[in-house]
C-alpha cells in the first residue's frame, strides 16, 4: 500500500526517524518542496478519482465536456 502524507516541518525529522526504524516501511521519497508536494498531493487525488469511478462511485467528466467547457 502507499501512502502520502503531510507532516508539519516541525515533526518531521521525528517522524522521518520513526519510519526509518521499521523494517516493513519503506521511504522512497521526500519531499521538501512545498510546490512539488502539492502537485504529488492532486495527482494522488486524481488517481483516487479515477478509481472511484471504475467503482461507479463518482461520475467524471468526459474530455469532449471538459473542452466544452473552455
Amino acid at each position: 500500500m502507499k501512502m502520502i502524507l503531510d507532516v508539519p516541518e516541525a515533526k518531521s525529522s521525528f517522524f522521518e526517524e520513526l519510519l526509518n526504524s521499521l523494517s516493513y516501511v519503506n521511504v522512497i521519497k521526500v519531499i521538501n518542496d512545498p510546490k512539488k508536494g502539492k502537485q504529488v498531493s492532486d495527482l494522488a487525488s486524481s488517481f483516487n478519482d479515477v478509481k472511484l469511478h471504475e467503482q461507479g462511485k463518482k461520475k467524471l467528466k468526459t474530455a469532449k465536456d471538459f473542452f466544452n467547457e473552455l
